[in-house]
């Protein structure tokens, strides 16, 4: 039995965006039993130089959508960044997983070869990343999303959250 593209995306990024939400909620959780204002998490960094908590969770979920979407050949939907809260951020995902869940493993056939090219950076520093579908999913897709949901995983441990990693895992 081999493994398909919709089979190593779609449910992936699901698990990996429900388990995001149960760490949001513990992070409000945690906040609210200390008195802690929301924003000292949603805006906590763990450098200088990097995105804030609700950036990486805006990511996440961008990279899982937009994944997905080019590898079923599909619009990405639009999300404007307007999140502010743990609810934004929890909708977002949620968000995110409904539109995981309109697709289906009809539209992934084919998939591992489709030509995925992407720009990427800041316009004037814009590359072009040209791929076929399976090095997309598994070199690009898949990491992108793991490492934006590390980072968040990562803000709330540096900031005392009680995750761990069977929170990570779900």
């Amino acid at each position: 039995m081999s493994l398909s593209m919709y089979s190593a995306a779609v449910p992936v990024f699901t698990r990996i965006l429900t388990n995001l939400e149960v760490c949001l909620d513990k992070a409000v959780a945690f906040a609210d039993e200390r008195k802690i204002d929301h924003n000292a998490l949603l805006l906590a960094r763990l450098s200088p130089d990097m995105f804030t908590l609700i950036r990486q969770v805006q990511i996440a979920a961008d990279m899982a959508k937009g994944t997905c979407a080019r590898l079923a050949n599909v619009d990405i939907p639009k999300f404007e960044d307007t999140e502010t809260t743990f609810a934004d951020l929890k909708a977002r995902s949620a968000k995110t997983r409904e539109f995981l869940a309109t697709l289906t493993p009809a539209q992934f056939e084919g998939a591992e070869d489709r030509q995925i090219t992407l720009k990427v950076g800041p316009p004037d520093k814009q590359m072009v990343l040209e791929f076929v579908g399976v090095d997309y999913l598994q070199n690009w897709g898949i990491p992108n999303v793991y490492f934006h949901y590390s980072m968040v995983y990562a803000l709330l441990r540096h900031n005392g959250v009680q995750v761990g990693k069977r929170d990570y895992l779900g």
